[in-house]
């Protein structure tokens, strides 16, 4: 799950991670850690990557909504 990166361990308290895994239990999480990361990544989402041409594309869109000139 998340991109090709290092990861770097994290402590949180052990109620909390039980309390997690109870709540995932019997979901399509396999573990807290993917739960955990999920939910990071929902409230952390990274940047869009455009090509030229979407850029530009994008562009032409806001332009003929008179959002730029």
């Amino acid at each position: 799950m998340g991109s090709a990166s290092e990861n770097i361990p994290i402590s949180i308290p052990k109620e909390l991670y039980e309390k997690i895994h109870e709540k995932i239990s019997g979901t399509s999480f396999s573990s807290v850690e993917e739960y955990v990361v999920s939910k990071l990544e929902n409230e952390f989402p990274s940047e869009p990557v455009y090509t030229k041409e979407e850029e530009e594309l994008i562009r032409e869109r806001l332009r003929k909504l008179g959002y730029i000139e």
